[in-house]
């Protein structure tokens, strides 16, 4: 039998989307809520196998919602420095 090792070596992988960014789902008050789903990062173990043989991986994710009123409208606080930006603008 051989010795396992103490830590597991993992080669990054590249990786591209394949399909939609997106699942959307509409609300009965013509709210859309969007939900996309990302990879972080994904990587393959250089010095072990799953019990079966496959590879094994380590796959980190996250997941962002995006929630849409039927309306459209959102509202941003005011800063009440002279030196703030106008709502909406976010870069210079």
């Amino acid at each position: 039998m051989s010795e396992k090792p103490s830590k597991l070596e993992f080669e990054m992988l590249d990786y591209e989307r394949v399909e939609h960014d997106y699942v959307s789902f509409r609300l009965e008050d013509g709210t859309v809520v969007k939900v996309k789903v990302d990879l972080d990062r994904v990587g393959r173990a250089l010095n072990h196998r799953n019990p079966d043989g496959t590879p094994h991986y380590a796959i980190s994710t996250s997941v962002k919602l995006s929630i849409i009123p039927q309306d459209k409208r959102f509202t941003v606080e005011k800063k009440g420095s002279a030196g703030s930006k106008p709502p909406g603008q976010m870069f210079s």
